[in-house]
């Protein structure tokens, strides 16, 4: 029997060409999904405490972009690989003034 996948709402997530390049953003907001992934994962915040953070948002935001980072984490993932070489690219072409120092 073939296993249907089912596609989730994510009422809380929009995805517009105009803001932040067309990369999902909390609705009515500019805070990348992204954003919320890389605290919750790389930072190991929880969800409490990004709303610490962002005292604006709800729960259910977090939960929902949360939710939408990990329906498409091989996305995300590639575009945060995409976003550490260019970061290194620059840095090799524009070393530190400060660390020079």
């Amino acid at each position: 029997m073939p296993i249907v996948k089912k596609k989730t709402k994510h009422p809380y997530i929009a995805i517009n060409p105009k803001i932040s390049g067309g990369q999902p953003v909390i609705r009515n907001t500019r805070i990348k999904v992204l954003a919320i992934a890389i605290r919750y994962e790389l930072m190991g915040m929880s969800a409490d405490s990004i709303i610490d953070e962002y005292p604006h948002l709800r729960l259910e935001q977090v939960h929902d972009a949360l939710s939408y980072y990990y329906e498409h984490k091989d996305m995300f993932d590639s575009k945060f690989r995409e976003d550490q070489s260019f970061l290194i690219q620059l840095k090799k072409q524009y070393p530190s003034r400060l660390k020079a120092k």
